[in-house]
């Protein structure tokens, strides 16, 4: 291929590849034109940007890999969102991957915006062997406190991957009854590439859950803070009370309760 004879929009087109042959970039970055030299020069920040997040994905798989070396090659993550929260239920997902799938952006849910969320929600969703999720409601989190909740939730997760993982990696929460391999990892959600799309997962959706109770209950601003107890969110209540949806087993809505009589 000749380059020197291609129009600058012409290169543009080819150089919105990332694989490129060496004959061609090295052709390029000969060519005398200062756009296409320009071009060039993005082309090859984009691609050396590329290179350290394949870089980084690769390295969230170190757990998954470990195990296979163990014979298991079918691993799920679990995790949760909304245990914080002074409403709305938990929700927590599991997720099995493919060894080594490449999701460009995979990160702990925190350290992503909605709109990066959303994207990879679907392309989890896209590539997983297996995606499950359970909601915990309101009342189940009053009536045997949050952490249980959050337990009982994982293992319902859990139970309904199918097919069923051979081994299984847990932000944080120990869950001994697992009847196969497993092990919980502080910031789980940071160095385990399942756990992290477990966690996307469980944002994503709980924050749908929230979405539409804002519509429910405009008064207490859901939609923005999620159920967090954030200063809007604390003089909604001392306004409005508790709704059905506000958790009262956790200590500021027992106040609010209490205060609204």
């Amino acid at each position: 291929m000749d380059t020197t004879q291609m129009t600058v929009a012409q290169i543009t087109t080819l150089l919105a590849q990332q694989d490129l042959s060496l004959h061609i970039t090295n052709s390029l970055k000969t060519d005398a034109r200062l756009s296409v030299k320009r071009l060039i020069d993005r082309w090859e920040v984009r691609r050396q940007a590329a290179q350290l997040e394949r870089k980084r994905i690769q390295a969230l798989y170190e757990y998954e890999h470990q195990l296979k070396t163990e014979g298991y090659s079918m691993v799920a993550g679990i995790d949760e969102a909304g245990r914080g929260p002074l409403a709305g239920p938990v929700l927590v997902a599991a997720v099995m991957l493919p060894l080594d799938c490449y999701l460009p952006g995979l990160n702990d849910s925190k350290k992503l915006t909605a709109a990066q969320r959303e994207k990879l929600y679907q392309e989890i969703k896209d590539a997983a062997i297996a995606v499950s999720s359970c909601i915990v409601s309101v009342q189940t989190i009053d009536e045997i406190n949050i952490y249980q909740a959050t337990v009982s939730g994982m293992y319902s997760a859990a139970s309904g991957l199918s097919p069923a993982p051979q081994a299984i990696l847990i932000d944080a929460v120990p869950l001994p009854n697992l009847v196969v391999p497993h092990k919980a990892i502080i910031g789980g959600d940071q160095v385990s590439a399942s756990i992290a799309a477990a966690s996307i997962i469980a944002k994503v959706e709980r924050d749908q859950l929230m979405n539409e109770l804002d519509y429910q209950y405009p008064m207490y601003g859901f939609g923005r803070h999620k159920g967090y107890g954030t200063q809007e969110h604390m003089d909604a209540l001392a306004k409005y009370g508790p709704c059905p949806h506000h958790r009262r087993s956790f200590a500021p809505v027992r106040i609010a309760e209490a205060m609204d009589r």
